[in-house]
């Protein structure tokens, strides 16, 4: 799983030019909440683009993620990007003010949501396109909240397992703060990542790239000495998360249906 780090940050930075160009854009705007994924994203965004056509937006919910502000606050001052600092707390806590609940997932996605509400607000004022943060751990087993973190235009992260991701952060300079932290979705106090997924990125990594990317079946994932309740537990939610991955499906009616017949930008002419 090792990767050649220049090379996939030659990729990256390509990508990100080469995907906003195509659709007439040259500035990106992001999400940067203090963690790895969008640390990495704005230091890939900063070499794509050049600081001055990227904006960070820092998005806390009270301030309750004090630290995680100041991460983020360093990135953007080590590229020299442009940053607003917006707090969600007032439209989050209005809502459930009105619709209680105690159940800490919705509001984390609730949270999600309201960041990327402001973001797709701040891309028509900037007519900036958003660049997606979403790693392909988080992708595969489906960590992420529809319309909230996995909503982007592009996602220049989205084949790079978290370990990584990891792995090139610390080859573009990410802070060394950044890179060791436990991550963190920061929805609610004192959770991560890990605990909620029940698994360590390490592990989990290193099954899914067997899993998917070496195409191994369940019984030599077993013979290699994988856990069988673990690798049942990756599959399940593999599948469970296959929906979150597409575009909603269209019922065909027509001869040319979206996402059937046509696919591509060359299938019209002006």
């Amino acid at each position: 799983m090792k990767i050649n780090c220049a090379f996939v940050e030659k990729i990256l930075t390509r990508f990100i030019r080469d995907e906003l160009g195509k659709f007439g854009f040259r500035r990106g705007i992001l999400g940067l909440s203090g963690g790895l994924d969008s640390a990495i994203c704005a230091f890939l965004a900063a070499r794509a683009l050049g600081p001055r056509d990227v904006l960070a937006l820092i998005l806390p919910c009270g301030t309750g993620f004090s630290g995680d502000i100041e991460d983020a606050a360093e990135v953007a001052r080590v590229l020299g990007i442009r940053t607003e600092t917006i707090d969600i707390a007032p439209q989050v806590d209005a809502y459930f003010s009105r619709y209680p609940t105690k159940n800490p997932v919705l509001v984390g996605n609730k949270m999600s949501r309201e960041r990327m509400s402001i973001l797709y607000d701040f891309s028509a004022r900037e007519k900036a396109l958003i660049l997606g943060t979403s790693n392909k751990t988080e992708l595969l087993i489906g960590y992420g909240t529809i319309h909230g973190d996995l909503a982007c235009a592009i996602n220049p992260m989205g084949d790079l397992y978290k370990t990584q991701v990891r792995e090139l952060g610390a080859h573009l300079g990410v802070p060394e703060r950044i890179l060791t932290k436990p991550p963190t979705a920061g929805l609610w106090p004192d959770q991560t990542d890990e605990g909620e997924i029940g698994i360590a990125y390490a592990d989990l990594d290193a099954i899914l790239y067997e899993m998917v990317d070496l195409r191994r079946s369940r019984a030599e994932l077993a013979a290699k000495g994988f856990p069988g309740s673990v690798v049942a537990k990756i599959a399940a939610m593999i599948r469970k998360s296959e929906f979150k991955r597409k575009l909603p499906p269209v019922a065909k009616i027509s001869s040319r249906t979206i996402g059937h017949d046509f696919l591509y930008p060359f299938d019209w002419e002006e």
